[in-house]
């Protein structure tokens, strides 16, 4: 909770590293706080990043393992003043998050709350997103850390950690340092519901999409105007239906319009191209040029132009030669009464990124729920749970397991 009070929105709009002033301020407490605890920790100013290690304690040889969560939350919804509570013993019933504004968190509306009756819940007060993608795994990774700092007689390797910036704007990994990190492989904690293990990802693209107009007074239209806001509603027109965010799941993948602007002489949107398949996510990035051309035969070359920028690329090549580590959090996972489930994850994350950069690195879940807005909630004893799966995970590599 006092993580999610500080606000660390991030910036797609900004050209400073990181993106917004309060990931710093993150940051810097999260690395003091390491060092109080006993770690080496450090805040790497020219990349927002903190590196922190706990060297190992057992004389022999076992592969050090990091651990990754990113300081920044989601721009698109009201993520400053951020001030969370916590339903304690929770009822199974309606949550009134924000009695004026009518904002709830209904059963009805998500019946996985009724899993957690009897659990503490921490919610927002409907104003905000709650942060808990990712402080909920931040405050995980600082339990598990001081969960050995604070017990030194229990063996374990070497542990590594790092807390980046940008990770909602894509640009979590562009400054990692892979060497100074220091670990063999690592895991981020940056997933969704308690039990998930993810080593499967989208591939993401952004795309934008620029129609150009010829503006004539409407009295004097008729066969030369071109309105560019409705050439770009074409364009948006001609790409499926059906794959879009609000009917697709599992390794669907889908055409997500993130924004729309524009008037008569020029109109723009932003869009988010994913799919787990890479042939499939070629021909998701073909079709949209496809439909440019189409639409720049019929009104003129250049009326439309589609620029695409690739993002991160699914983990799952860079995973497979090195299973054990799927194979130790399932086994973690059971060792503390948690059911496995492997998941593909319908999004991106650092360890993406770093996976592609030579560092393996699957992703565990976090513990929360409804994730980027204000009907976000994680259960507290999610959380401990985690803080217990990370710790097994750590314990069995020192067993040698």
């Amino acid at each position: 909770m006092r993580y999610a009070g500080v606000g660390t929105q991030s910036s797609p709009d900004s050209g400073t590293v990181p993106s917004t002033p309060g990931q710093t301020v993150l940051a810097r407490m999260l690395a003091a706080e390491l060092r109080e605890m006993g770690a080496q920790a450090e805040l790497d100013e020219a990349s927002g990043i903190v590196y922190a290690s706990i060297p190992s304690n057992i004389r022999k040889k076992v592969p050090a393992i990091g651990w990754v969560a990113h300081v920044d939350t989601a721009p698109g919804v009201p993520g400053s003043g951020v001030n969370p509570s916590v339903v304690h013993s929770y009822d199974g019933g309606d949550i009134v998050l924000d009695g004026e504004r009518g904002v709830m968190l209904s059963p009805a509306v998500f019946p996985e709350l009724e899993e957690y009756a009897g659990q503490d819940l921490v919610v927002t007060d409907g104003k905000t997103l709650l942060g808990a993608d990712d402080k909920a795994g931040i405050a995980e990774i600082m339990d598990m850390a001081a969960s050995f700092l604070l017990h030194p007689e229990r063996p374990h390797g070497d542990i590594r950690i790092a807390f980046t910036p940008d990770e909602e704007i894509g640009r979590g990994a562009d400054n990692f340092d892979v060497a100074r990190f220091g670990a063999d492989f690592a895991y981020t904690v940056d997933g969704g519901r308690l039990g998930e293990i993810e080593y499967e990802n989208f591939n993401a693209a952004s795309a934008v999409v620029t129609a150009h107009g010829k503006s004539i007074h409407p009295g004097s239209a008729k066969g030369r105007m071109v309105n560019a806001s409705l050439l770009l509603m074409e364009f948006q027109a001609m790409l499926p239906a059906f794959q879009n965010p609000a009917c697709t799941e599992g390794y669907e993948g889908f055409y997500h319009l993130d924004s729309f602007r524009g008037d008569v002489e020029q109109a723009a949107a932003e869009y988010l191209i994913r799919d787990h398949g890479s042939a499939e996510f070629e021909r998701k990035k073909e079709f949209m040029h496809d439909c440019a051309a189409l639409l720049n035969r019929k009104y003129g070359e250049g009326s439309v132009v589609v620029e695409i920028q690739d993002s991160y690329y699914n983990m799952r090549e860079k995973i497979l030669p090195h299973m054990h580590l799927v194979d130790h959090a399932r086994r973690a996972m059971e060792a503390v009464g948690v059911r496995p489930e492997i998941v593909p994850v319908r999004g991106g994350t650092d360890g993406a990124r770093l996976s592609f950069m030579g560092l393996p690195c699957p992703n565990l879940c976090a513990g929360g729920h409804n994730f980027h807005g204000r009907y976000e909630y994680v259960p507290v004893q999610s959380m401990e749970k985690i803080s217990a799966i990370l710790q097994e995970i750590v314990s069995g590599y020192a067993r040698g397991e």
